[in-house]
């Protein structure tokens, strides 16, 4: 088979990798971007950046890793460079893991708030994150290991584990924080 033949196989072969990532991945993708933008449109537009980036990306797959790792690591590279781009264009700041750590830990009572309001409550909560902690913790939902997220992230297993001990702390803190101040 000569390198003209070789086109159109390579090109079915990214198709259907495409399809399986779309397939399998596609909703988990779309709350990942949910949890990196608030704003519907430019979430809608974020999923679509990510897509795109798959579809580029599969030209280099070259399964050193497994597709999985391959598309978090893909699409948190993307949602990430969204963030700092949008971060730059509105000069919004975000807050940093120990800026959420201020308030002491409060047991909360009224923790029986709505399924739909505690989850939007939590994405609040994850997006004043700064990109490497929210990027930890978004794949730590997805029931990625501390290896698949150190893979990902560049970030050592131990240094992940660590990251997501701490990170879980201060989500479930000031979740009950806000859940007490009516937010």
């Amino acid at each position: 088979m000569n390198a003209v033949e070789s086109i159109p196989a390579e090109a079915s072969r990214r198709d259907a990798l495409y399809q399986e990532i779309a397939l399998g991945y596609g909703a988990a993708l779309e709350r990942l971007a949910r949890a990196y933008e608030a704003d519907r449109e430019s979430c809608r537009d974020l999923v679509q950046e990510i897509h795109i980036a798959l579809w580029r990306s599969l030209a280099a797959f070259d399964q050193r890793c497994s597709l999985r790792t391959w598309v978090y690591r893909v699409a948190h590279n993307v949602a990430t460079s969204h963030v700092i781009q949008d971060r730059r264009a509105r000069s919004r700041t975000l807050v940093s893991l120990d800026a959420l750590d201020v308030e002491p830990n409060q047991d909360d009572a009224e923790a029986a708030a709505d399924r739909q309001r505690a989850l939007g409550r939590l994405l609040a909560l994850i997006q004043q994150l700064n990109p490497v902690d929210r990027q930890v913790i978004l794949l730590y939902l997805e029931d990625l290991d501390a290896a698949s997220i150190g893979e990902i992230t560049g970030l050592s297993p131990g240094n992940v584990a660590t990251k997501i001990h701490r990170i879980k702390n201060i989500l479930v803190r000031r979740f009950h924080q806000g859940v007490r101040h009516g937010k």
